[in-house]
């Protein structure tokens, strides 16, 4: 398998050529094509209003996300032209309400092989980057590449890559999502903290896995770690820290509420602290 439908979403004008660039880089590499969401979200929450004063107010929301729109896919084209002339690539512009942005991407992702989305966290992000990543992992079902901010190559990303087990279903969703990724890692470290000691895998944590992906032609090998951080998700970090790691790959964990699922607090730690791509599915 390898991925040949990718999709990225940009929601933001600042970070959109960044994204792009990622992306780009990773199309041209994987000989794939690169579609991009130019995506305006209207925030308008009308409660009450005086008569007519609703009307206007939302018609300038849509302006504004409409101008939105505009601006990023200008932003995109201008970052195409620095891209790889091999790059197949193509856009579209929407502008969805904040309770219409789970439909918009879920349709999107539905019929890609990855989506590759900047970082949710941090200064200057709206609700609706974290909306986009659940909306494309829980309802579209395709996996997600989470990149940082800055540009990078696709020649520096999945070398080295850290891969976090714990006998979960989503956890082997995402190893199973991520193949074309491992296949061609120079190596991979399966990662477990603190095994229980009473589980299937006690005799031998990571063994299983480890088997299924070396006759996949995977470098892989295990790494068995002590909880000596008080959350999993720093000693992850700390260890793709650690073995110069270039991509985490992970189950996405999730818990019902008002949408389908949200993001777990393990899930949300662990995308607040990483410094490098992150691959996850669920």
């Amino acid at each position: 398998m390898a991925y040949k439908s990718l999709l990225t979403i940009c929601a933001d004008v600042a970070r959109a050529p960044q994204t792009f660039a990622t992306a780009a880089s990773l199309a041209t590499d994987q000989d794939a094509h690169l579609e991009v969401l130019a995506m305006g979200v209207d925030r308008t929450q009308i409660g009450y209003s005086y008569v007519g004063a609703g009307a206007i107010v939302m018609q300038a929301a849509i302006e504004n996300a409409t101008n939105d729109v505009k601006a990023i896919e200008d932003a995109v084209r201008t970052a195409a032209a620095a891209a790889s002339p091999t790059l197949r690539w193509s856009s579209e512009g929407a502008v969805a309400m904040v309770g219409g942005v789970a439909d918009l991407v879920a349709l999107r992702a539905r019929f890609s092989d990855l989506v590759i989305l900047g970082k949710p966290y941090g200064d200057g992000r709206g609700d609706e980057e974290e909306a986009i990543i659940e909306s494309a992992m829980f309802e579209g079902q395709a996996p997600v590449l989470v990149v940082p901010d800055a540009p990078l190559d696709a020649s520096k990303i999945g070398k080295r890559i850290v891969v976090a087990w714990n006998q979960s279903r989503e956890g082997l969703i995402a190893i199973r999502r991520a193949l074309p990724f491992l296949k061609k890692a120079d190596n991979v470290w399966i990662t477990i903290v603190d095994p229980p000691k009473h589980g299937a895998e006690r005799s031998d944590p990571g063994g299983a896995l480890c088997q299924m992906l070396v006759r996949h032609g995977v470098k892989a090998e295990v790494s068995v770690l002590a909880r000596t951080m008080p959350r999993v998700s720093d000693v992850l970090a700390r260890h793709v820290n650690d073995m110069d790691a270039d991509m985490l790959v992970m189950g996405a964990y999730g818990h019902s509420r008002f949408r389908e699922a949200i993001l777990g607090g393990a899930t949300r730690n662990m995308l607040e602290t990483a410094e490098v791509p992150v691959f996850m599915a669920h």
